[in-house]
């Protein structure tokens, strides 16, 4: 029995000396929990102000407060075709930059003949060196640029081994993305910059913010955009230059649109003129975004993912090890 007592007695004595640690566990807790519900309420009402909102409201003069004319560069990859046509329906004419000019002619040819804009084509392939700057810079003399928008190039995206990726093909991912994105933007940055205004807005892929094995040198060039882009906003943000580092997770492919397919991934993988709509609509809102709502979710998640448990996923995806 005086065993028991003593023991009561021990307990009693301990649980009162801790009574001050436990307290201050507790406010530790409560403060943790309020600032998450803090940082959940702000991402809930950015994500209305960004994505809801401005398609709600907002009835904006693009070329009134960008300019008259837009150079796409990379206008075969879907994204910034449908980027291109949902800026003519605004009014906007527009430049278009391709390796290969016949590839985009139908492109030009639909623009003009729907939204009664101009369309000019440039061919400029960066893999020639310098001199692809000149027809370049000839074609956006003495023009209002108040638009560059720059693809990634998704065709180089396909899990290779580092060691086995053959010189050319890394030549062209190197060239393609991160050579003609930058002087894309030395050649039309200076005018906006005189001018006071302007937009550059640079399409990578939702996948930077991770490192991805066999793929290294795509996702660098990915990460090299959305890097340039943040740069360049606190370079000449305060000139009235616009600069968006768009981030999108996938897009439905051509092949899918043609077949009507639309189901392709359901709302997570949208049209590419749905995806251009909602993108353009957050221009001048947000200068790093995924442009898609349901993608900003995906980016959400993808932040707070380990990196390990990332890495895993994609070796299970690519079928590699």
């Amino acid at each position: 029995m005086a065993a028991v007592d003593s023991f009561q007695l021990l307990y009693r004595e301990i649980a009162r000396s801790c009574n001050c640690y436990v307290e201050t566990l507790a406010l530790v807790g409560a403060f943790y929990t309020a600032s998450k519900a803090v940082v959940f309420a702000r991402d809930c009402y950015t994500l209305i102000r960004l994505h809801f909102i401005p398609r709600l409201m907002y009835n904006r003069n693009l070329v009134h407060r960008f300019g008259g004319w837009a150079v796409i560069y990379g206008a075969t990859e879907a994204v910034a075709k449908a980027y291109a046509e949902e800026l003519a329906r605004h009014g906007v004419s527009i430049i278009l930059i391709s390796r290969n000019s016949s590839s985009v002619e139908g492109t030009a040819k639909a623009i003009a003949d729907s939204h009664g804009v101009e369309t000019v084509l440039v061919e400029a392939d960066f893999s020639q060196g310098h001199a692809v700057c000149r027809p370049i810079q000839n074609a956006v003399m003495g023009k209002d640029i108040g638009f560059l928008v720059n693809s990634i190039d998704l065709s180089l995206d396909y899990p290779q081994r580092f060691t086995d990726l053959p010189e050319d093909r890394l030549w062209d991912t190197i060239n393609r993305n991160i050579t003609a994105a930058t002087l894309m933007t030395r050649i039309v940055l200076p005018g906006m910059v005189e001018r006071g205004r302007g937009a550059v807005i640079n399409i990578s892929s939702g996948w930077c913010c991770k490192p991805t094995p066999n793929k290294a040198a795509f996702s660098a060039s990915t990460a090299y955009l959305d890097h340039v882009s943040r740069a360049l906003h606190y370079e000449y943000g305060h000139r009235g230059i616009f600069v968006q580092s768009l981030v999108p997770f996938c897009v439905a492919s051509p092949d899918n649109v043609e077949r009507r397919s639309m189901r392709c991934g359901g709302w997570l993988v949208p049209h590419p003129r749905v995806y251009a709509r909602h993108a353009i609509s957050t221009l001048g809102i947000s200068h790093r975004t995924t442009g898609y709502w349901p993608h900003s979710l995906q980016f959400w998640f993808l932040q707070y993912m380990p990196e390990w448990m990332w890495v895993w996923g994609t070796h299970m995806v690519t079928g590699t090890g």
